[in-house]
């Protein structure tokens, strides 16, 4: 099939062009003008459409299958694997329907990468997803009701290796407290520095790239030293940290989506959470501001599933990394190339020859209105229309 005549948007970069894709291998075949056209066969199904937008399926780098937007945590600790098995199925649909064709699942208790393998398999609709096992913390620490919990560099080490075992494709951990855990401070480093060496150290022995949870400037700071790949959310960065992020290359994950949800319903949020993002919301747009204007490399994340911070919405993501900054286009692009390849999802999050057909089919000019992406006409996945319909002429 190819679709022509449309505006396309990939790489940071728009024209208008057309893109051509085989529907058996689920690849992109060519991109470009008319020599798209030139070169196809005469019984290519050929569908123009102008004033419609193309570009590739988003990528999320940081979701949570196992969470659906829950006021508290809580909810979900007393279900069994099996219920929380559905769950994930049920989320991973809603996330791929809504347009996102590929995500970062940041762990629950051992089932993601279960998940992973059936939505590779065919047997659960779903974004290509790499997964995790359980995101490792401290006793008592940020996460701890469905993670691994760890006291010193030695059981971090184990902790890693366990993970690695169970076919988790990158490890996270909890360097901070945070905002859904009661009892834990966002802005305080939690793990010893021989703790997190332990945890980056083996994760890349492994072969898996490391991801730490990190509110505080403090904490941020420790994991950069340590040698983390990214740092999830970073709302309180100062200075020196946002140096460090450039210096190491470190990727920022701001997650946006995550304090602004909360506000938003602070009224029936749990106590703490609504006390902790007062505290954390205006910090954390600074947070961001300071980090894009250093330059460091940003990818888009929503922390879908944290309260009120529903699976299907994930869009929104870049709404407000426009709004806070971002030039649109680098707003996709953080949302599609940057993630991809930040989170190792290879052959996604492009527009090029070879790569695989995600798409977003949108009607209308998405660069002048982001919004548009909380509803695409179309979204195909590996060639497949997954959701809505590819419009005819």
């Amino acid at each position: 099939m190819i679709l022509r005549d449309v505006t396309l948007v990939d790489s940071g970069e728009t024209r208008t062009g057309a893109v051509a894709f085989d529907e058996v291998s689920g690849t992109i075949t060519a991109v470009g003008g008319d020599e798209v056209l030139s070169h196809s066969a005469a019984d290519e199904h050929v569908v123009s459409l102008p004033g419609y937008s193309v570009l590739p399926g988003l990528v999320d780098a940081h979701v949570h299958y196992s969470l659906s937007g829950e006021r508290s945590v809580e909810d979900v600790v007393g279900m069994s694997d099996a219920e929380l098995t559905l769950v994930e199925a049920r989320n991973a649909r809603r996330t791929l329907e809504s347009g996102v064709t590929g995500v970062r699942a940041m762990g629950a208790r051992d089932v993601d990468p279960q998940v992973r393998d059936a939505i590779d398999a065919g047997d659960v609709p779903g974004p290509r997803t790499v997964a995790n096992c359980r995101s490792i913390t401290i006793t008592g620490g940020h996460g701890h009701h469905l993670g691994r919990e760890i006291t010193g560099p030695a059981d971090a080490r184990r902790a890693v290796r366990e993970q690695a075992k169970q076919g988790a494709e990158f490890v996270k951990f909890m360097t901070t407290g945070g905002v859904t855990t009661p009892g834990t401070d966002p802005d305080q480093v939690a793990m010893t520095d021989a703790e997190l060496d332990a945890i980056v150290d083996e994760a890349h022995r492994q072969g898996v790239h490391a991801a730490t949870h990190a509110h505080g400037a403090e904490g941020v700071k420790a994991a950069v030293e340590a040698g983390v790949d990214t740092v999830e959310h970073g709302t309180f960065l100062d200075d020196e940290a946002v140096d460090l992020l450039v210096d190491h290359d470190v990727t920022l994950v701001p997650t946006l989506s995550a304090p602004y949800h909360i506000v938003r319903n602070i009224e029936t949020a749990t106590e703490e959470s609504a006390r902790k993002t007062r505290h954390v919301y205006e910090r954390h747009v600074d947070s961001f501001g300071k980090a894009l204007e250093a330059g460091v490399r940003i990818a888009g994340g929503t922390d879908a599933g944290t309260p009120f911070n529903y699976h299907g919405a994930n869009a929104t993501e870049v709404e407000f990394m426009a709004k806070y900054g971002m030039d649109p286009v680098e707003a996709i692009r953080a949302m599609t190339e940057v993630a991809a390849d930040v989170i190792g999802l290879d052959g996604s999050g492009t527009l090029e020859p070879g790569t695989n057909a995600d798409l977003l089919v949108v009607d209308g000019d998405v660069t002048d209105d982001l919004t548009l992406l909380n509803n695409p006409a179309a979204v195909l996945k590996g060639g497949e229309v997954v959701s809505g319909a590819v419009p005819s002429e």
